[in-house]
């Protein structure tokens, strides 16, 4: 027998005694005993814990109808603060709903204020743009003068010192050692006066002769009347009871007559130098110790006479205007009567002619040579002068003066300074030629190239920024050398046409210093007597003629 079944039969055999002491307890009943008093244990047990139950059921169900009666007056007064807090927040919902209604109206108001200070902004800025722009209009006004405009320089009020560009040296003033002497000019003598030497160097033991006569001059001017009366016996004729007498030399009519020695000098101090008829007559008789007196209807008609005098001289003048090849020609305003008048110049290197005139442009050249002038025209860019001549040349000067002025204003921009400087090596390049020399043409193809590029860079500088409404002198200036181009290169062309119109001007600025001292010509004829005088004094001038002599020939 193996271990496994000793085990099964031990543990039967434990099992089978075990129930054979529980049938013995079941019948002898002392089981059912022991089972009947733990039934009534458990009963009675079980009766006291139902009771227990019982009672706690009842206090549970009356707590539980305390905790329903309070939950109910809970709920109930839940229910009011409920809505208690309901209307409260129904209110608060209303009052927000009002300020909301409130913000927004006043949201809308401002907004409308918004817009309407965006707009006054905008407003402000845009005047505010304006403003600077005048500003800057402003500005150029105040600092136009005549190096970057046309403004003479007699116009500007503040006119700045002018510094001598020569740097300061420990040189003493005057001529310096081992440069050639300039003496004074010595003249004719009218008297010799011849000094003794002292008898000291007489004395030929100390003193020898060198053979050489120092000299030395006082000049003076004498002035003084010559008058020449010529007087005749009176007589009456008996039959006709007339006065009769000799017949005087001709041109003698009244009782004091002037030769051309008297007008000449009146006549240039009135229309040469600038002086007023007062001041004339006042000179007059000073320099002659008051013996000589000049009515001022005298002095006034000298310009007339003169006028009438030299008629057939400024013809002449006008003939020879017409052949030259090139003529600088401008127009200046006058005052006549307190209105505004003109004086046209025309000036070729041998002959000058001055013309008044009541209008511009074509009325002013009518009767003046530049009409039937077939050579070359320079002028500072008066549209006018463009419909006579053959060709044209632009006054140089004008640009550069204009340029400046750009340069001064429009400091943004390059163009306007490689512009300046290219004008300015043009005119240093004529400069250095011989006057007789052959234009080189490749030369002035170079400078046209480079004029082309600098007009590009303008129109490109001038689109990206455009130009102030308040100052378009700049802009005006580039369209003006991109279209008139070939006019500002005619004196690289041909070497006898001026780079500039100085001449022109330099011809009009006489009649400028005579407007400043006469203010205004009384009459059109006056201003008209007053240029042929110019016309005659001009030309005398640049024939470098003795302007005195020809003037009392002309007067005699």
């Amino acid at each position: 027998m193996t271990n496994i079944q000793y085990e099964f039969m031990t543990n039967l055999q434990y099992e089978n005694r075990d129930l054979k002491r529980q049938v013995k307890e079941f019948k002898s009943g002392d089981k059912y005993l022991s089972m009947k008093e733990t039934h009534k244990k458990q009963l009675e047990a079980e009766y006291t814990r139902n009771r227990k139950l019982e009672k706690a059921l009842a206090e549970a169900n009356i707590k539980t109808s305390k905790i329903h009666s309070n939950y109910l007056r809970v709920i109930e007064d839940m229910e009011k603060e409920h809505a208690k807090a309901l209307r409260a927040k129904n209110k608060r919902i209303d009052e927000l709903y009002e300020r909301s209604l409130r913000g927004e109206r006043r949201a809308d108001s401002y907004l409308d204020e918004i817009k309407e200070l965006k707009k006054r902004y905008y407003e402000t800025g845009v005047k505010y743009e304006d403003l600077l722009e005048i500003n800057q209009k402003l500005m150029v006004q105040l600092k136009r003068n005549h190096e970057n405009s046309s403004l003479p320089s007699s116009a500007k009020q503040t006119r700045k010192k002018i510094h001598n560009s020569r740097e300061k040296t420990d040189k003493k003033p005057g001529g310096q050692p081992g440069h050639t002497w300039h003496g004074r000019k010595t003249y004719e003598p009218t008297n010799r006066i011849e000094i003794e030497p002292p008898k000291e160097y007489l004395d030929i033991s100390n003193y020898k002769p060198t053979g050489k006569i120092i000299k030395k001059q006082v000049v003076s001017l004498r002035i003084a009347l010559d008058v020449d009366e010529f007087s005749t016996p009176e007589f009456i004729d008996l039959r006709t009871m007339k006065h009769v007498h000799a017949a005087f030399p001709e041109g003698i009519v009244n009782e004091v007559s002037y030769d051309g020695s008297i007008k000449a000098i009146a006549f240039m101090l009135l229309n040469y130098c600038n002086v007023s008829i007062e001041k004339v007559r006042e000179f007059l008789s000073e320099i002659t110790g008051g013996q000589l007196e000049i009515s001022h209807g005298m002095i006034s008609g000298l310009s007339k006479e003169f006028s009438q005098k030299t008629e057939a001289e400024r013809g002449r003048i006008f003939e020879e205007a017409l052949n030259a090849s090139t003529a600088c020609v401008d127009l200046t305003s006058a005052r006549n009567s307190g209105k505004q008048v003109n004086v046209l110049a025309f000036g070729t290197p041998f002959n000058v002619l001055y013309f008044a005139r009541l209008h511009k442009g074509h009325e002013a050249v009518a009767g003046t040579p530049v009409v039937d002038f077939v050579g070359t025209l320079v002028h500072d860019h008066d549209i006018t002068f463009y419909n006579y001549g053959t060709n044209h040349q632009e006054c140089s000067a004008h640009p550069l003066r204009y340029l400046k002025g750009s340069i001064e204003n429009e400091k943004h921009l390059t163009w306007n300074i490689q512009m300046r400087e290219l004008l300015q090596e043009m005119i240093h390049y004529r400069n250095m030629q011989e006057n007789d020399a052959i234009p080189d043409v490749e030369e002035t193809k170079k400078f046209k190239s480079r004029w082309r590029e600098i007009l590009g860079i303008a129109s490109r500088e001038y689109e990206s920024d455009p130009p102030s409404k308040y100052y378009k002198d700049g802009y005006r200036l580039y369209k003006r050398l991109d279209e008139y181009m070939d006019y500002h290169f005619t004196f690289l062309e041909d070497y006898s046409v001026p780079a500039t119109n100085n001449f022109a001007e330099r011809l009009l600025r006489m009649i400028k210093r005579k407007q400043q001292a006469a203010v205004t010509f009384r009459s059109f004829e006056g201003l008209e007597y007053y240029c042929d005088a110019m016309t005659i004094i001009g030309t005398l001038r640049l024939q470098k003629k003795n302007l005195y002599s020809n003037i009392v020939e002309y007067f005699n």
